[in-house]
């Protein structure tokens, strides 16, 4: 049964782009901003990072953290990273263990071709670890303006 709102959200530990544990469990108390993404330094996945990186401060004056999770290794997260300035970590999930706890992870179609891949989906995490907001049909140009708007109650 999928996720939904109202659901725990699923503890998970990533590494992030240095090799540190990021626990999901440690922001408790924080609104969380969890999104997947299927590759780094690609058009719509740096353009929806850069999207949160240019709200980031406004964010953080929510007290509101901002994960993002795609299947690549530390070394490609870095490269990105340094590349766009992002100043929130970018988490590996190589094995697709969280995008599949997620629901985010599984067959895709481009061009007549199927694959399995990351999917973009957003979930908004509440203080107290339940989930607050789902969105599936994420347009990465607009895509962190109207999580800014949901964060407001928009």
């Amino acid at each position: 049964m999928p996720l939904q709102v109202g659901d725990q959200a699923p503890d998970f530990s990533l590494p992030d782009r240095e090799g540190n544990i990021i626990n999901l469990s440690d922001f408790r108390g924080k609104r969380v901003v969890l999104y997947f993404y299927p590759k780094d330094d690609t058009p719509g996945c740096t353009k929806e990072a850069c999207g949160f990186r240019d709200i980031y401060q406004e964010l953080q004056n929510r007290n509101v953290v901002v994960l993002g999770v795609s299947p690549d290794d530390a070394k490609s997260h870095q490269k990105f990273t340094d590349k766009f300035q992002l100043p929130f970590p970018l988490l590996s999930d190589t094995d697709h263990s969280v995008g599949t706890a997620y629901d985010s992870y599984g067959l895709k179609k481009m061009m007549g071709r199927e694959y399995m891949g990351m999917m973009r989906h957003t979930f908004i995490i509440g203080v107290d670890g339940t989930i607050e907001y789902i969105c599936k049909k994420v347009k990465a140009e607009t895509h962190a303006q109207e999580i800014l708007a949901v964060l407001d109650g928009n």
